[in-house]
């Protein structure tokens, strides 16, 4: 990831757009790892609730963190689906083309899937990879062909499929659109872009991080976007407000909260109105290897009705 995103601030700034490519160009995934399927989960204890998600810097911290916490009552997970953050769609100025680019860390996560991933899987934790824009002109909302759309998506499920991973998230922050001769948002990127990744990957999961260009273009030719999303969240920590996407309240998540930073009284009121108004996710970021048992059980009280424990 390029050194300006090593800590995601979230603002109410969105980025004018850009263009990306007719090819694959570099691609991320040219080095053969080896890295098997992932197994079968073992079945996690059941827990009635929303879906709750935990976004982990890797820059910083370990994806193993997320595995750590269960509730108290009944020993299920806390967490549901942990996303790696974040990759990045890079731009290849000699081909014109957008390609998916890893740094050394989120790189490190992705080759020792045996030991970063696979874990978190098999207490049935899904493991999902975000992708962000990396100030280099390429978005998910300025690609110039339908050719060029699909052609990054097939790059995404490649990846998806290689590191036995269970899903993409799209984050389109930081782009910078029009730099380096990009263009700026079209109607038709994303719908293509998401239409040919559902096409790839049906039975993955797709989900939106409720923000940029892209997230404001989701119909396109008669195209609504909608149904092929899991999941979309808001992405202002601390605060409540519904993505505008139609997918139902179980795919949704209203409330945001950064761990360690959102106050625990926030935390537990924004759970409680998930579960009041029928929301079916919550949303955390930025979890560490502190202890965050208090923090996390001020959620989990009003989401699951149980505190949160944290084994080391």
């Amino acid at each position: 990831m390029f050194s300006l995103v090593g800590s995601r601030v979230r603002t109410a700034v969105f980025a004018l757009s850009a263009v990306a490519a007719l090819a694959f160009g570099t691609t991320a995934t040219t080095a053969t790892t080896g890295v098997a399927a992932s197994p079968a989960p073992a079945p996690a204890p059941a827990k009635q609730g929303p879906t709750s998600v935990a976004y982990v810097e890797v820059n910083n911290n370990s994806m193993l963190n997320v595995g750590k916490y269960a509730l108290a009552d009944g020993g299920g997970n806390v967490f549901d689906v942990a996303v790696i953050f974040a990759a990045n769609i890079n731009y290849d100025t000699g081909t014109k083309a957008a390609y998916l680019y890893f740094n050394e860390n989120v790189r490190r996560v992705l080759d020792n899937a045996a030991t970063e991933i696979r874990p978190l899987q098999q207490k049935g934790i899904k493991v999902v990879l975000s992708v962000l824009g990396n100030h280099q002109g390429a978005g998910f909302a300025n690609f110039p062909t339908q050719q060029a759309a699909s052609a990054f998506a097939g790059q995404l499920s490649d990846t998806v499929a290689e590191y036995g991973l269970d899903g993409i998230d799209f984050d389109d922050e930081y782009a910078e659109y029009g730099k380096n001769g990009t263009g700026q948002p079209n109607d038709s990127s994303f719908v293509h872009l998401v239409t040919a990744l559902r096409a790839n990957m049906p039975d993955k999961i797709i989900s939106l991080y409720n923000i940029g260009p892209a997230a404001s273009r989701l119909s396109y030719g008669g195209v609504d976007l909608s149904s092929k999303f899991d999941y979309a969240w808001n992405p202002y920590y601390g605060s409540w407000q519904v993505p505008r996407i139609a997918l139902p309240k179980s795919g949704l998540s209203p409330a945001a909260v950064e761990i360690g930073r959102t106050s625990q009284s926030t935390a537990a009121d924004l759970a409680r109105r998930t579960v009041n108004e029928g929301y079916g996710v919550y949303l955390t970021y930025n979890l560490d290897g502190a202890d965050r048992s208090a923090d996390v059980s001020a959620f989990t009280r009003q989401l699951y009705g149980s505190d949160a424990i944290r084994t080391p």
